[in-house]
């Protein structure tokens, strides 16, 4: 045998060559491919993570609360239908104006109490009403404030700045309107600060004012015309006031659309209203009451940029809640509310907990019912049923049902189970039947496929050995087709666990402010599941609420790696190689 001729030859290098490229490509897209998969992933789960990150801790307020006895048991005979009707929330309003007894008019109280909600005199209710003997004694209350002063304590809603005041103050009265004045320009910075945000919010509104005339000028029709120099003329509106600021002979007025700018003296704080161009004074009402009105060299500049139009907490609010905070009334705390309540209007109050016991319950039902059912059918329909039209007709309906939209199965259950056998809406019970009907098909599939993956050859032999095909199929094929099984199972179960269009057919998109009882009782009571949970938060319209649908995100993503990694476990559990 002789060589190749070389021409021939390296026609087969180049063709190999080629082909080497072409696998290093095939490697490479494959490599990026998971790369950037994995990237999206990180992505994802990363912002998750730094949204939620605000709904673990909570700022919460203490306070010692005397319970006195004609307020908390009225009819004055300790029953528990007089604890019952006790004032609670005005133990609770005695309790934090004795912290803040400076607190006297009705908007000052009324910023006081708006520190907290309402809903956590509850709480001392089923303290007093478990125990009476509490009734004239004094106890610490810890509670949840209010979320937007929550959102305010984290830095989330409002931006603020805290700087040592320079010189000397001197003080002209120590309560109502007063007056704040130094030999050096103690203000110069807050006067500068003002300026240049003046600066650029007049030159964005003298654009926004160009470009409304400029509208104007190409309108089509009379209206368009006459509201874009409607809009004109409010942009140059704001740019004159924005020129009484920068002038540097004007003194500088403070309201809703500026910063605000507090001063904490002699144990008090006073919120400037008029900054005087030279810095040297300032006009201004006491939020806190001042010590005394002696000169102080000791004194903080507490600014709050946010203006207080765009912004939910006053500046008595934010002072209320500074002090407590400075005091140790108010701590930053591991939010274990989240975790154990259940839905609330108030944000601080909400959590998880109905959400995930009403989750627990609807896959209990939806594993008891779709499991045996589904995997009976499989073996049925693989094993003893024979091939004739009919059980082709089954088999191409079940593999048509996977591919419905779940909603449908919604309807389905809203029409039988609900109308026609009068079950109650937004039960656990009912969510878990429909369900169950929603992961069938997908149960029985790969039950199928995981029969039809036994050899023949473990029949043939225990059929060969003198077994009944019943035999046959329980004790030999059955146990090696189960990791398959038991993995579609829980994969089908894992998939049903985050599903939420049926369950908002059957009304288990309903409020819900008391958590399930975990027992056969809770089937039948008022409940909703983790997807929906996430949904009605997410249409909420507090802030707070946003960070609380990001961690019940991650609660039900939590949920959803626990069902996958028991699958992992049990295939490789039951695994058996031949």
């Amino acid at each position: 045998m002789t060589d190749a001729p070389r021409p021939i030859a390296d026609a087969v290098r180049q063709r190999l060559a080629r082909r080497h490229r072409a696998e290093g490509r095939f490697q490479a897209f494959g490599a990026g491919a998971i790369l950037l998969a994995i990237a999206f992933l990180g992505v994802l789960i990363g912002s998750i993570i730094v949204q939620s990150t605000g709904a673990f801790t909570s700022y919460t307020l203490t306070v010692p609360v005397t319970i006195e006895r004609e307020i908390a048991d009225p009819r004055g005979d300790l029953s528990e239908a007089s604890l019952r009707r006790g004032s609670y929330n005005q133990l609770l309003q005695r309790a934090l104006q004795a912290e803040i007894p400076a607190a006297d008019t009705r908007a000052e109280l009324r910023d006081l109490f708006s520190l907290y909600s309402g809903l956590n005199a509850a709480s001392i209710m089923r303290r007093v009403v478990a125990d009476p003997s509490l009734i004239g004694q004094e106890i610490a209350v810890s509670m949840p404030v209010n979320h937007e002063i929550d959102l305010y304590l984290k830095g989330v809603t409002v931006r603020e700045d805290r700087l040592p005041g320079e010189g000397t103050l001197s003080v002209d009265g120590a309560t109502g309107e007063v007056t704040l004045s130094a030999a050096t320009p103690a203000f110069a910075r807050f006067v500068a600060r003002i300026r240049a945000q003046a600066e650029q919010e007049r030159a964005s509104a003298l654009e926004i004012a160009r470009r409304a005339e400029a509208q104007a000028e190409a309108a089509p029709s009379r209206d368009e015309r006459e509201a874009a120099l409607a809009a004109a003329r409010r942009a140059l509106g704001d740019a004159e006031r924005f020129e009484s600021i920068i002038d540097p002979e004007t003194s500088i007025l403070l309201g809703p659309r500026t910063a605000s700018l507090l001063v904490r003296i002699n144990d008090g704080v006073v919120s400037v209203s008029a900054v005087s161009p030279d810095g040297l004074t300032a006009q201004g009402r006491v939020l806190l009451p001042l010590a005394s009105d002696t000169p102080s060299a000791d004194w903080t500049e507490w600014v709050i940029e946010t203006p207080s139009a765009s912004r939910r907490v006053n500046d008595q609010q934010a002072v209320y809640a500074r002090t407590l905070e400075e005091r140790g009334l108010v701590e930053q705390r591991f939010n274990t509310r989240l975790f154990l309540n259940a839905d609330s209007r108030e944000p601080e109050l909400a959590g998880v907990m109905g959400a995930f016991i009403g989750s627990i319950l609807t896959m209990f039902v939806t594993m008891l019912l779709a499991v045996p059912i589904g995997v009976g059918t499989a073996i049925y329909l693989e094993e003893f049923a024979p091939k004739t039209r009919l059980t082709g007709f089954i088999e191409v309906n079940i593999n048509n049902l996977a591919a419905v939209p779940s909603i449908v199965f919604g309807l389905l259950g809203l029409a039988v189970f609900i109308n026609a056998f009068g079950l109650p809406r937004s039960a656990p019970l009912v969510g878990g039947m429909v369900l169950a009907l929603m992961t069938l098909p997908t149960i029985i599939i790969s039950s199928r496929a995981a029969l039809r993956a036994v050899p023949p050859s473990i029949r043939e032999a225990a059929l060969g050995v003198g077994a009944s095909r019943t035999q046959a199929v329980f004790q030999h094929v059955l146990p090696l087709a189960m990791p398959g099984i038991l993995t579609g199972s829980i994969i089908g179960l894992a998939q049903a666990l985050g599903e939420t269009a049926p369950l908002l057919m059957i009304g288990m998109v309903a409020f819900v402010a008391d958590a399930p009882s975990l027992g056969l009782a809770g089937l039948t009571q008022p409940a909703t599941v983790m997807p929906v949970q996430v949904f009605l938060w997410s249409g909420a319209s507090e802030r707070a609420f946003e960070m609380r649908t990001a961690a019940a995100i991650l609660a039900l993503l939590t949920l959803m790696i626990v069902f996958n990694a028991a699958a992992i476990y049990l295939r490789r559990r039951f695994e058996r190689r031949w």
